[in-house]
């Protein structure tokens, strides 16, 4: 350990509670994207009802109607646009507090409880803006901000001084192993808040069905986001990325295993947990990939399996004895 380890560490503390007061707001900002997406929609409704008892035929006026619609998104977007900006800054300042408690350790600062939420959520966070560039998923900024801003409180209260590795981590399968499970869990929690989303749009979309004759427009945020279809597919894509990072990282677990304690497999805790999880993973890409598991069936099965990840990463390592007992809480 650094003789500077105490101050630095210090310093480190204050910034990760700045980028939690950070991504705070940010996830007030996304919320009340939220609640503009909400009134945007039941003033989109009233304009079809308008257009309808006026008899006028909507198809002839849709190009101008989505060119429109194109400009008020771009008008009302002002608070997801402040989102993700606070996001990206709480993103720096959290950044900077996981290289200095590095730099106080004298190591990836990744051996503890509190470590590996620093730098499990700084990469939820990194794939959450990483993926802005592919697609604009900003109506998950609340979710996604939310889940990283209570996780990170909650390590924040917890948090453990510097000390030593134990001897079975000292091995650089800790940079790989750890460094590819939390890579896989940004990746699932990505698929997970989209599982959610998907429920809630099923749900407003079969309500809106059989009230087909209910002229009176509701309002609800979640008429300015895809179909329930087409968040299905999106949280699809992601859980494969998550999946192919969680099973390297079974691999890489068994190889580090042998390496430290002479087997590749040995019931342990830790161990059976990881796999339950695999086999979730596997089980709902299999059953929607070949069962034609779809739509409620297919969000549920991604929504129990991050709830293992979560149960995994905080009930097993924190009451669960085991050989991967690091939580650093006594």
């Amino acid at each position: 350990m650094h003789p500077e380890a105490g101050p630095l560490d210090g310093i480190s503390f204050l910034l990760m509670w700045t980028a939690v007061a950070i991504y705070a707001l940010a996830f007030i900002a996304y919320a009340f994207d939220l609640a503009k997406r909400s009134q945007l929609s039941l003033e989109r409704a009233d304009a079809k009802v308008l257009v309808a008892a006026g008899g006028i035929d909507t198809q002839t006026i849709a190009p101008g109607v989505q060119a429109m619609h194109a400009a008020e998104d771009r008008r009302n977007q002002v608070f997801a646009r402040i989102g993700t900006v606070l996001t990206v800054l709480g993103w720096l300042f959290h950044l900077a507090g996981t290289v200095l408690r590095g730099i106080a350790a004298g190591r990836v600062p990744w051996s503890n409880m509190y470590e590996f939420a620093m730098t499990g959520t700084l990469l939820v966070i990194a794939v959450y803006l990483g993926v802005q560039f592919w697609r604009d998923l900003r109506f998950l900024g609340t979710f996604m901000v939310g889940l990283v801003t209570v996780l990170m409180g909650a390590a924040t209260l917890y948090h453990v001084d510097v000390v030593p590795l134990a001897d079975p981590l000292r091995s650089v399968w800790l940079i790989v192993h750890v460094f590819v499970a939390s890579l896989a869990t940004a990746f699932l929690a990505l698929a997970f808040g989209l599982s959610v989303l998907q429920l809630l749009q099923a749900r407003r979309e079969r309500l809106e069905l059989a009230a087909a004759t209910d002229a009176a427009p509701k309002r609800s945020f979640l008429r300015t986001l895809p179909t329930a279809e087409a968040l299905e597919g999106l949280a699809y894509r992601f859980a494969i990325i998550g999946f192919i990072f969680w099973t390297f990282t079974l691999i890489a677990g068994s190889i580090w295993a042998q390496d430290a304690w002479g087997r590749y497999w040995g019931f342990d805790t830790k161990e059976v947990w990881t796999f339950i999880i695999w086999v979730l993973y596997a089980g709902y890409i299999h059953a929607r990939a070949t069962r034609g598991w779809r739509g409620t069936r297919s969000a549920w099965l991604s929504i129990v399996g991050f709830t293992a990840v979560i149960f995994n990463f905080t009930i097993v390592n924190q009451f669960f004895q085991g050989l991967h007992a690091y939580s650093g809480l006594s």
